[in-house]
């Protein structure tokens, strides 16, 4: 294996071949800070006294990654010593591909001892702007990620006090694997309870192939004016989130796409990219570039429904600020379409909107003609000989038919271009309309001509972009009655296999579902359904059945209401359906809404449909909050639809779609695709349960969308393996962590893992078991397992031995996780490669109040033992979930404090765990007072203070210590040794949440 310091040597001749400038001088603050004076001075033309020099260096360093961002990409105004402004950018940003490119290494920003010495820097006129860090090892990016943030947040680790602030990108390789990502401010940039992670990007060719390998990534990533523009065009600065972005490869070859074929005016385009890639970064990036083209008059970003354009609307203005205004109606969109304003250049509209204003036949227009003034299409007259750009978002919408000629013939002169997941080919150009005739598209390339990059969702699933499905064809048991009748299945059959099935399916709520139904009749059947099943399940079975949280949204009859009028262009269904019977309709739709507003405490009413529908949104997005910061019941389990939800909504935390009505083709991978946004692993896949048996629509949809290259080997990458597959793959598993224990001569028994010798050992036993536990929740999640496959898995893991297995991987992963990146000159390589995974072993279920109900009931005297856990099953379910970790053991002695058959009620038991937890706390408080030589009373009002505010008070350390006389240096070392026992306690009264100060002394 090749050492670091040979690949080191390696890369930095592949950068001089690029004509980077390698400076071996630059080693460490004063030779950098000397090195960056002097590109300022000649870029700036100026020259700065010594004291100005200071003063410009300590405005420009920052502990704000977003605010150097920033920074770094504008002109900026610096007060010189005779208070003349000075305009200045730090590097060239007119032409990133003139600034001055060089390479440095083995930089130590602080003294010659310092820990904190940096593999390769690259500097643009002088600014170091990307760090490289080479690895000799296997390390998986997760972890090589997670090293660089540990790295970061070090004190007097530069990144917060010189030059280094402005660093935009890391890369990270041990040469045969690569990986690239954004830097970031720590909320963003750290490692959460539920493994939340920024992006790590590899780089690929316009064709999707990986480019892992150093040397081969360098070559395409790292020529200097491919740099300029990554970091000048291609970053995207999220000012809602003050933090960076950076785009995809693909997303930048689109981009790059669309700006060629308009800077060569060469006709009209799509994009094919699927659903979930980030269409609407990739849009808002081309929008941004074209507005600063003057050739370009305007760029329309259009959608198809009111609800898609202001989600829109609120994304592209989460990018960048008050980018794109609201078009209330008509009239406000033709005023920003005739308007000089700069800042109306970029106009997200729908095409409904687009197509009144040329419509001379309108009702609004005939009305302006009667009264003698211009109508719409003639004051957009003036845009008829300018050049355009046309952006449609998923341009495949049957409306865009009946406006396409409208648009053409009235802007000659415009470039329309297409955003798809699912374009229109011949195969799927023809669908059933609700009357029962045949309606076409028009094909994606008969209007746009053109394909101009293709990411599909092969290869988004390949990348891990995206999860891939399991889908449950579900069939009834009796099998003969089935195949008499193969798509009839009672409703209330299948509302009963959804309430059995939905806690495996969202593992254990942790996630929502949609409920996909073929008419509003369905839906309206389906939400009564609901209720009156589980109003029975509850009577029977008490406060051990808790009912699912049922909302269902359908659009009402429009009655002239041109909001509703405007999204039912899309919901055609709905549009159909509301045509019969309407007031019954809107009898059946008031009755959810009241229903609704009972459970939520809200106040919605069918005349602002609108304000419920985002309200039912929102409510599904706000799956993500744990039930202890945001109780189940404000949350929707399942949202019952027709049409509405099923394109163009996103959330990570939906990974269930029930299907109850006919879908093919694009529709079919639009609905599925709502379940598969990528989270983390303990989601391992998008949930279908099909009850319509549409195993053949869904394999033709995946042979038409998988792309050219892909179609033979779609099925095995879209689809997971079925349940026995993986139900063998755990069998494996289990076995080589049984023959593991063996090897190491020990009985394959959860408490022998203690004996394990070495970390070494103990680190393999984390990487066997948590294949293990992968698997199981993977199983967990399936739907359609059989009860010979749940009898095999209880046979390999008894749930007595897993829970087990479960709290000794958690402990021995917190001590091992405490080593990782200590003693950074002398790493275990072993525990430095781990990956821990503690998400994979929490509970959507488990948390403070959970818990302390469990232990109410352990003490009452007249709950039947069935229904209550021991004290042996409490702690062994506290030991084996990561929910809890900082609080177990207190929580362990506190049961252990108790006597069964007390009967405490829950209120009792919480203030009696947290008297404990005073009297404990007071007691270690007492105990380091002792050990330190402090009064115990200072020592408390010091820690109470550090809570009470949340900030750590250096100056109030030394008060602390005052008594002690201590001289400098001894004080010094007292103050690390007091709070090398201090941190651990302040974290757990603080729940680990962050003491602003604190981490000078981590």
């Amino acid at each position: 294996m090749k050492a670091e310091k040979q690949i080191e040597e390696s890369f930095i001749n592949k950068l001089q071949d690029l004509k980077y400038t390698y400076r071996e001088d630059i080693r460490d603050r004063a030779s950098l800070e000397a090195n960056f004076r002097g590109h300022f001075e000649r870029l700036n033309r100026v020259k700065l006294s010594d004291s100005e020099y200071a003063r410009l260096r300590d405005t420009i360093i920052t502990q704000e990654v977003f605010t150097a961002a920033k920074t770094l990409r504008e002109v900026n105004t610096f007060k010189r010593d005779d208070d003349t402004p000075l305009q200045y950018t730090l590097v060239n940003i007119k032409d990133w591909c003139k600034n001055e490119f060089e390479v440095i290494n083995q930089m130590r920003i602080n003294t010659e001892n310092s820990n904190h010495r940096y593999d390769v820097i690259i500097l643009i006129n002088g600014v170091p702007i990307v760090q490289v860090e080479l690895k000799s090892l296997q390390i998986t990016p997760k972890r090589a990620m997670e090293q660089i943030v540990e790295y970061k947040n070090d004190p007097g680790n530069g990144y917060t006090n010189s030059l280094l602030c402005f660093m935009q990108l890391f890369i990270v390789s041990n040469e045969s694997n690569t990986y690239y990502f954004a830097n970031n401010p720590k909320e963003h940039f750290c490692f959460d309870a539920d493994e939340r992670f920024l992006p790590i990007y590899q780089m690929a060719d316009e064709d999707n192939n990986k480019i892992t390998h150093l040397h081969d990534f360098t070559e395409k990533f790292l020529p200097k004016c491919t740099l300029g523009q990554l970091i000048s065009r291609y970053m995207v600065l999220v000012v809602s989130e003050q933090r960076l972005m950076i785009m995809r490869p693909y997303q930048i070859y689109a981009v790059k796409a669309i700006v060629d074929c308009i800077d060569q005016n060469r006709g009209n385009g799509y994009i094919w990219h699927t659903t979930g890639s980030g269409k609407t970064l990739t849009s808002f990036k081309a929008s941004t570039l074209l507005k600063d083209n003057p050739e370009i008059e305007k760029c329309l970003f259009v959608v198809d429904r009111k609800d898609l354009d202001r989600q829109t609307r609120l994304e592209f203005n989460k990018f960048q600020e008050g980018c794109v205004e609201e078009n209330t109606n008509t009239e406000s969109l033709v005023k920003r379409l005739t308007s000089d304003d700069y800042r109306d250049k970029v106009i997200v509209t729908t095409i409904q909107k687009l197509g009144l204003a040329l419509d001379e036949d309108s009702k609004r227009n005939q009305e302006k003609k009667k009264r003698g003034e211009l109508t719409y299409k003639e004051r957009l007259a003036k845009l008829t000989d300018k050049r355009i750009v046309i952006i449609f978002d998923e341009c495949h919408r049957s409306q865009f038919g009946d406006n396409h000629e409208a648009i053409k013939n009235f802007f000659p002169k415009a470039q329309l271009f297409g955003f798809t997941g699912t374009p229109i080919f011949e195969d799927n150009a023809t669908y059933k309309k609700i009357d029962g005739t045949v309606g076409s598209y028009v094909t994606t390339e008969d209007v746009f001509q053109k394909e101009l990059h293709t990411y599909t969702i092969t290869n988004a699933i390949d990348d891990r972009n995206v999860l891939r499905f399991h889908i449950d064809y579900f069939k009834p048991e009796d099998v003969k009655k089935a195949a008499k009748a193969p798509n009839v299945l009672s409703k209330k059959a299948v509302v009963e296999a959804i309430i059995s099935k939905h806690d495996a399916a969202t593992n254990g709520r942790r996630y929502n579902a949609i409920f996909a139904t073929a008419s509003i009749n369905d839906a309206i059947e389906y939400f009564e359904l609901f209720k009156s099943l589980q109003d029975d399940r509850s009577k029977d079975e008490g406060e051990n059945f808790v009912p699912l949280n049922i909302a269902c949204v359908f659009s009402p009859p429009a009655e002239g209401n041109k909001d509703v009028k405007q999204l039912q262009e899309d919901l055609q269904q709905e549009k159909a359906d509301n045509e019969k019977e309407p007031e019954k309709k809107k009898a059946a739709l008031k009755s959810i809404m009241d229903n609704y507003n009972l459970m939520y405490g809200t106040s919605h009413s069918t005349n602002e449909f609108d304000l419920y529908y985002q309200d039912v949104q929102q409510r599904i997005k706000d799956q993500k909050y744990p039930n202890s910061d945001y109780p189940h019941k404000n949350k929707i389990d399942i949202t019952i639809v027709v049409d509405m939800l099923l394109t163009g909504f996103d959330s990570k935390y939906l990974n269930t779609l029930y299907v109850d009505k006919n879908l093919k083709q694009h529709g079919l991978i639009q609905a599925f695709s709502r379940t598969n946004r990528i989270l983390n692993d303990t989601k391992p896949y998008g949930n279908i349960l099909d009850f319509r048996g549409q195993e053949k629509e869904v394999n033709e949809a995946i042979a038409l969308f998988s792309g050219k290259d892909n179609s033979s080997r779609a099925k095995e990458i879209w689809l997971v393996d079925p349940a026995p597959v993986v139900v063998d793959m755990l069998d494996k598993a289990v076995t080589v962590l049984e023959k593991f224990m063996e090897s190491q001569g020990l009985e394959y028994k959860p408490e022998q893992v203690n004996n394990l010798k070495g970390d070494a050992a103990r680190s393999e036993f984390i990487n066997k078991f948590k294949e293990v536990q992968r698997l199981k929740t993977q199983l967990d999640q399936y739907t359609d397992i059989k009860e010979e496959q749940v009898a095999k898995i209880e046979e390999l893991l008894p749930e007595d031995t897993l829970r087990a297995f479960r709290g000794v991987y958690i402990e021995t992963a917190q001590q091992l996780k405490a080593q990782q990146g200590k003693n950074i000159e002398d790493k275990d390589p072993v525990i430095e490669q781990i990956d821990f995974e503690f998400v994979l072993f929490s509970s959507a279920i488990i948390d403070y109040d959970y818990i302390m109900s469990l232990i109410s009931k352990y003490t009452q005297p007249d709950v039947p033992k069935k229904e209550k856990m021991s004290r042996e099953q409490l702690i062994g379910l506290l030991s084996s979930n990561s929910n809890m970790m900082d609080e177990r053991d207190d929580i362990i002695e506190y049961i252990n404090t108790l006597e069964a058959g007390k009967g405490l009620d829950e209120k009792a038991i919480k203030e009696g765990y947290k008297a404990f937890k005073d009297e404990k706390s007071a007691k270690e408080m007492a105990s380091l007072a002792v050990k330190h030589g402090l009064h115990p009373a200072l020592l408390q009002v010091f820690v109470d203070e550090i809570i009470g505010r949340m900030i750590f008070d250096g100056e109030k350390l030394s008060d602390l210590l005052a008594p002690l006389n201590l001289a400098w240096r001894d004080r010094t070392k007292k103050e690390l040794e007091l709070m090398d026992d201090l941190i651990p306690l302040l974290k757990k009264l603080t729940g680990g949440r962050v003491i602003a100060g604190l981490n000078a002394y981590e």
